[in-house]
């Protein structure tokens, strides 16, 4: 397949138009990945994550930097929100990365949520795929503003930075639940605003109140990503955790990161085919007619179109 050699190869083009596809669910598209996915695996996925107003994309921008100086190849995939009109992203984390634009060794692609919860988009771990196969290493992967429970990005990065500012309101409801769970680094960016010094003294104060886990405790880093401060930090945090982590981990995370994502394909899958096999026409509007106007519950019209499946 000609698309696959050119991707593989490092052209540009191919693998935008591939992303793309996958991203549209378009003619191909599981094919493609079929074909890279021998090819995948060896790419250190980056997590960025936090609540809006943070400044990951400035952080970002300023990993971006780091990483190129030491010789590598790297891939953004910056999920922005849905436009409400067109369906696309925003592009906003492509403004604050354009130093970038025209160097080769950088690949950032925007996509939109569309509606998928959990920060991510449904399509960025086939994106992920994508890159890794065409030589990609490090592929950061930045999510939308999250809360404290949209924390899909610890089921798809080898490594979560978590990234907190100051002067966001209550700072213990910031960081609290999922969003703590799921850290192996906090990056408190903006620290010289006032207020820095609290973030830190309270992630501290949860760390020590949280039950030990199976990897190391995650560190604390001050930064200030506009004046490049504290850069160097974060990008030697990140890589004393994949140290630290050990390889067993790192499998076993990358495990379960198979488990999810299988099932999460399998489940869009064995939609669209009941809906096709059941549902066509006007069946799937006749069923959520019935099930508003209270002539029929919603487990009973399952419970019936199961049923229907299984006889065919």
């Amino acid at each position: 397949m000609e698309l696959v050699e050119r991707l593989i190869a490092g052209d540009e083009r191919a693998l935008a138009r591939a992303i793309s596809t996958a991203e549209n669910d378009g003619s191909g598209a599981a094919e493609v990945l079929r074909r890279i996915f021998p090819k995948t695996g060896r790419a250190t996925v980056v997590g960025i994550t936090g609540p809006p107003g943070a400044g990951k994309s400035s952080l970002v921008d300023r990993l971006i930097t780091r990483y190129r100086s030491a010789g590598n190849k790297v891939a953004v995939v910056a999920v922005d929100p849905s436009s409400a009109f067109s369906g696309g992203a925003f592009l906003g984390d492509r403004i604050r990365m354009q130093q970038h634009a025209t160097d080769r060794g950088v690949f950032i692609r925007s996509m939109a949520t569309r509606g998928q919860l959990g920060g991510l988009s449904r399509a960025s771990g086939d994106a992920v795929d994508l890159f890794d196969a065409a030589g990609y290493d490090p592929v950061i992967l930045e999510t939308v503003g999250v809360g404290q429970d949209e924390i899909d990005v610890a089921r798809s990065a080898d490594v979560v930075a978590v990234v907190l500012v100051p002067g966001m309101g209550d700072d213990i409801q910031a960081i609290k639940a999922g969003i703590l769970e799921i850290a192996n680094l906090f990056v408190v960016n903006k620290a010289d605003r006032p207020g820095a010094d609290r973030v830190v003294a309270d992630l501290e104060s949860m760390l020590s109140l949280a039950p030990p886990g199976d990897g190391p405790r995650p560190e604390i880093l001050c930064t200030v990503a506009p004046r490049d401060e504290g850069i160097d930090e974060v990008v030697a945090g990140i890589a004393r955790y994949l140290e630290s982590a050990g390889t067993a981990r790192r499998e076993r995370l990358r495990r379960e990161r198979s488990e999810t994502r299988f099932l999460a394909l399998l489940r869009e899958r064995l939609t669209g085919r009941v809906l096709e096999l059941a549902l066509a026409g006007d069946r799937f509007d006749a069923t959520v007619r019935a099930i508003a106007e209270r002539r029929i519950d919603p487990y009973s019209a399952v419970d019936d179109l199961v049923r229907r499946v299984e006889v065919r």
